[in-house]
């Protein structure tokens, strides 16, 4: 924005207002800021601990499927039940074209549960499924 002084009506100052930049760029701070814990995907389980070193990241976002401290199952965060499983798994497997499911099962669902989950993917033919769980040394930090 150019405006003229009280000194010189001939000068005209011609710097870049720069604070509705900085105004917006802390509003759009705030706003991811207050966004981002929202993104996490799936059902919230308190998942178990174990000392088993983690899978590569891929690009494109893992299919998982969640049992619930109830025993609930979801589809990332779909409840469905259980006889609706496999149908439901395998045509999002053929979309993706990735066959690998992750599995994650709270700490309190009876381990009976997630036996049933997993025997009932492998009666539809989902052979590749992966267990999540929570590495140790965060245990370890939220101890401290």
């Amino acid at each position: 924005m150019a405006f003229h002084t009280q000194d010189s009506d001939d000068q005209v100052i011609a710097d870049i207002n720069v604070t509705p930049l900085v105004d917006v760029m802390l509003v759009l701070l705030i706003i991811f800021m207050v966004a981002a814990p929202m993104l996490h995907q799936g059902v919230e389980v308190a998942l178990p601990k174990s000392a088993a070193s983690q899978l590569p990241m891929r690009e494109e976002d893992p299919l998982v499927l969640s049992v619930n401290r109830e025993g609930l199952v979801y589809i990332q965060d779909e409840p469905v039940h259980q006889s609706l499983l496999v149908d439901r798994l395998k045509g999002m497997i053929a979309a993706r074209g990735d066959e690998s499911v992750f599995l994650k099962g709270d700490r309190e669902v009876s381990y009976g549960r997630i036996i049933e989950v997993l025997n009932l993917l492998h009666e539809g033919g989902i052979t590749r499924v992966g267990m999540v769980t929570e590495p140790l040394e965060d245990v370890r930090k939220r101890g401290r």
